[in-house]
């Protein structure tokens, strides 16, 4: 009996007709907050893509669309330059940095075939031998570029690299037969005489100073400057879309580098090294080559929209950020003659911007004189538009 009267006493009675309602009513706040959370979720998600919409319909003159491009490329190459070098700060690393460009090539080649599947690319537009020069280029300017970190200071690397405008100049030449004011000239020359002051401070902190990387980077920038003019003409000619670009160069490329990793018996005693860490080889690795991939479709819509020189000078301030940031995460030896031999090659790059803008930098630096002229402790001068004749 008094099991039963405890069981009894705790047993739940039935609610009664005010809490039905109660609750019913909390459900139905709940269930309109919930809704009215959805609602503003699908407005935040259709404004969203309206606004990827209207920046994607941009033109190329207008300055936002040139903006947000420069933005993604300085975003995704920093971090590929960033991982690049972590790569190499593991000991051994540099004898499989062949094993490196095909894996990148490899991962390319997939994120490309899977970017051609959204899209509903069906047929190919270039010729068969146009993408395999191409793809030659390509791995004569990541494979070497890649193989050059081995043998010199990273920073010294990159200063190589943020001179392609000599070489772009040229093949410019060649290539396409454009011509070239004397801003270019000029830019050319800064970039020229900046890079060897800094190539003689770098062999001045390290006694190691190797020659041979100096070489390997030379000849890479020769291969990029022509895959700059050679992608730029292929694209116009055939009106070729980006990833098409990438996945048959890529394509090509991994087999050139599989093939000659075969040949040369250094396949397997690179996937050896890399087995033996994981995460610092193909972890690392695979997010190297994914910002290294989406960097290079910014950089193709760069080149086809705005030409290689103008993309050649976006890359270059992106390289410049690079060194600094090289120095600040990465412990290195540093003299002053680094930084007035980057400054020369910084002349060089706004002389090249400058050179392919002249009236909106001439309008721009015009209206910020006038601007200064309004303020009262700034001298007046004369601003008549009547012509003087001096005196002979």
């Amino acid at each position: 009996m008094e099991i039963n009267k405890a069981y009894d006493q705790d047993s739940v009675s039935l609610p009664s007709h005010s809490s039905i309602e109660t609750t019913s009513t909390i459900d139905n706040s709940v269930i309109d907050n919930m809704s009215s959370d959805e609602h503003q979720q699908k407005i935040n998600s259709l404004s969203y893509v309206s606004l990827l919409k209207s920046y994607s319909s941009l033109p190329s003159q207008h300055p936002i669309r040139f903006i947000g491009l420069s933005a993604q490329v300085f975003f995704y190459y920093l971090g590929y330059g960033y991982l690049q070098e972590l790569l190499f700060t593991l000991d051994g690393f540099k004898n499989t940095s062949w094993f490196l460009s095909c894996y990148q090539f490899f991962i390319y080649s997939v994120l490309s075939f899977i970017q051609i599947g959204f899209i509903g690319l069906n047929q190919r537009r270039a010729s068969y031998r146009s993408y395999l020069i191409l793809a030659l280029l390509t791995v004569a300017t990541m494979g070497l570029s890649n193989h050059s970190i081995g043998y010199l200071n990273y920073p010294t690397q990159v200063m190589f690299k943020c001179c392609k405008l000599i070489p772009v100049l040229i093949g410019g030449i060649i290539i396409q037969k454009k011509t070239f004011n004397r801003y270019d000239v000029a830019a050319a020359f800064c970039m020229s005489i900046g890079l060897v002051f800094f190539t003689l401070a770098d062999s001045k902190v390290r006694p190691n100073f190797n020659s041979y990387g100096v070489i390997v980077i030379c000849s890479a920038l020769i291969a990029d400057a022509i895959i700059g003019n050679y992608q730029e003409k292929i694209m116009k000619m055939h009106h070729v879309s980006n990833v098409e670009i990438v996945f048959y160069s890529f394509m090509f490329g991994f087999l050139i580098i599989l093939i000659g990793l075969l040949l040369t018996n250094n396949f397997f005693s690179s996937m050896v090294f890399w087995n033996k860490h994981p995460i610092s080889t193909y972890g690392y690795s695979l997010l190297f080559s994914i910002f290294g991939y989406l960097g290079i479709d910014i950089v193709l819509t760069l080149i086809k929209e705005y030409g290689a020189l103008i993309c050649v000078a976006v890359t270059t301030c992106r390289k410049a950020i690079t060194i600094i940031l090289s120095f600040i995460l990465f412990s290195k030896p540093f003299v002053f003659d680094y930084v007035w031999s980057g400054l020369i090659v910084v002349i060089g790059i706004y002389l090249n911007v400058y050179s392919r803008n002249q009236t909106a930098f001439n309008t721009k630096i015009a209206s910020y004189i006038n601007s200064l002229s309004n303020f009262r402790w700034w001298p007046k001068f004369s601003t008549s538009t009547t012509s003087r004749i001096l005196p002979v």
